[in-house]
């Protein structure tokens, strides 16, 4: 097992909120967890949220993006989405893993 870090104060975690909020909400809560790790040598922001699938492959993550589209005016987004999200708020997306949920752990490290 792969030890993130000695100190906790490098790293966000968040699960499950990106998802509830469309873009521009994201972006604010990205930059706003960016501007309290300037500074913070290796800061990292970790994600706990699904990851959608490219094209028709069958994936849960595509009948949540569904409810999030109807209930909250969220979404699910590709790691595409996420690294371009990421690169709009000055971090670099570094890792996805996926688990056996339907959520993945996603790493992005601060610019």
């Amino acid at each position: 097992m792969e030890v993130l870090t000695d100190r906790p104060e490098d790293r966000f975690v968040v699960g499950t909120v990106l998802h509830r909020e469309g873009d521009d909400r994201s972006l604010t809560i990205l930059r706003n967890i960016h501007r309290v790790l300037a500074g913070v040598p290796n800061g990292r922001v970790i994600l706990l949220e699904s990851v959608i699938q490219p094209g028709n492959v069958p994936d849960f993550g595509k009948l949540i993006d569904m409810e999030m589209l109807l209930i909250p005016g969220g979404r699910e987004r590709t790691a595409d989405e996420f690294g371009a999200l990421f690169a709009r708020a000055g971090f670099e997306l570094t890792r996805i893993v996926p688990t056996a949920s339907p959520l993945s752990v996603i790493e992005a490290a601060a610019r």
